[in-house]
């Protein structure tokens, strides 16, 4: 997600508080909060499957592997 998304999304919750948002500017916040959450989810998913456990008996399980498929529609 672009910083200018970012920045959209701060403008329109302070406009929110202050005046109120057009119905076209509030169907926007909510599309752009979404794209938020998915951009955060992704970047999260992607640190999470890069993370190797190294097991008592010296066998290293990589947690993208053994658990990454479960959450792939998310």
């Amino acid at each position: 997600m672009k910083n200018t998304d970012i920045d959209r999304i701060n403008t329109l919750y302070h406009k929110s508080k202050n005046v109120g948002l057009t119905p076209e500017e509030a169907e926007e916040q909510a599309r752009l909060r979404k794209e938020y959450i998915l951009a955060i989810r992704r970047n999260l998913r992607g640190s999470l499957d890069n993370i190797d456990l190294k097991n008592p008996d010296g066998s290293v399980t990589n947690l993208g592997e053994k658990y990454g498929k479960k959450f792939k529609g998310n």
